[in-house]
């Protein structure tokens, strides 16, 4: 029996498959949410020396996704194969670097298990088949920018231009929806934040959310059609106002305070693009 058979046979099978690479993709986007935001930084370094015609600085060290090695924050010491597997490691190693024995953040392994979780949810939910496939992809995805959004407060181009491409190219087969409503949600996805943002700053003078929070909500109606924005829309209106009461109420955030909407749309979306219509049958049930 032929994997591709195993798995297509066997659920249970498939759900350990997703949750495996799960782990696996869990601990990229740990490396990736740290080191792109660092790459961006240098890359926009440079281009301001261009434009301003200044020197070019000593050449460091090459820094990219893959160079140099995983290592210790606090001592530098290059992560072994061993202390390098996802959430096996943090436990063997009981949460602490096997030279300085200095805390390891817990924020390594619970990416990794969360990414883990959802990816094996997303197998239960759809089954196999390219559905889930894709899907995994635009999850691990979305769950980069979260993180990347939540400490940094950006959205890379370089992360969700390529998934806005991506969900318009396979629904050209008609994938999750047909390609008119892929490129009719891409485009009202922008449009519809764009226009509440112009409204906001006319009426106020300031800039109520990033571009990038447009180019998001574009990748989710690309995904899933111009049916899951209006879902979307609420859903994270909803959590981010919750969440922004709670940090008042809490007094860890004033009026002021900028907070970070991507999260809020990728939660939101990733909801509406699996249930988007079991909530909207069930609402239109109810209110009937």
């Amino acid at each position: 029996m032929s994997m591709i058979d195993l798995l297509s046979r066997h659920p249970d099978a498939f759900i350990t498959c997703a949750l495996i690479l799960g782990l696996l993709a869990g601990s990229f986007i740990n490396v990736l949410a740290w080191r792109l935001p660092k790459m961006l930084e240098q890359e926009w370094q440079a281009q301001a020396r261009e434009v301003l015609d200044l020197p070019e600085p000593a050449k460091g060290p090459v820094y990219n996704l893959l160079r140099p090695r995983s290592h210790c924050p606090n001592c530098r010491h290059s992560l072994r194969v061993r202390e390098n597997i996802p959430l096996l490691s943090y436990l063997f190693l009981r949460g602490k670097c096997s030279q300085c024995k200095s805390a390891i953040s817990l924020r390594y392994p619970l990416t990794e298990l969360t990414c883990a979780v959802l990816s094996a949810f997303v197998a239960w939910h759809f089954g196999f088949g390219a559905q889930a496939g894709w899907m995994l992809l635009l999850t691990w995805g979305l769950f980069g920018i979260c993180l990347i959004d939540i400490e940094h407060q950006i959205v890379p181009d370089v992360l969700v231009l390529p998934l806005l491409w991506l969900g318009l190219l396979l629904n050209s087969f008609s994938l999750f929806t047909t390609l008119g409503q892929a490129v009719w949600g891409a485009a009202l996805g922008y449009a519809s934040l764009w226009s509440v943002f112009w409204i906001f700053k006319l009426v106020t003078g300031k800039d109520g959310m990033g571009y990038g929070d447009f180019k998001l909500l574009a990748v989710l109606g690309a995904w899933g059609g111009v049916a899951v924005l209006p879902l979307t829309l609420l859903l994270s209106s909803l959590l981010g106002a919750t969440v922004g009461l709670g940090l008042l109420a809490m007094r860890r955030a004033k009026t002021s305070t900028p907070i970070p909407f991507a999260p809020y749309l990728a939660i939101a979306g990733w909801i509406a693009l699996l249930w988007g219509g079991q909530i909207t049958g069930f609402y239109w049930q109810v209110s009937v």
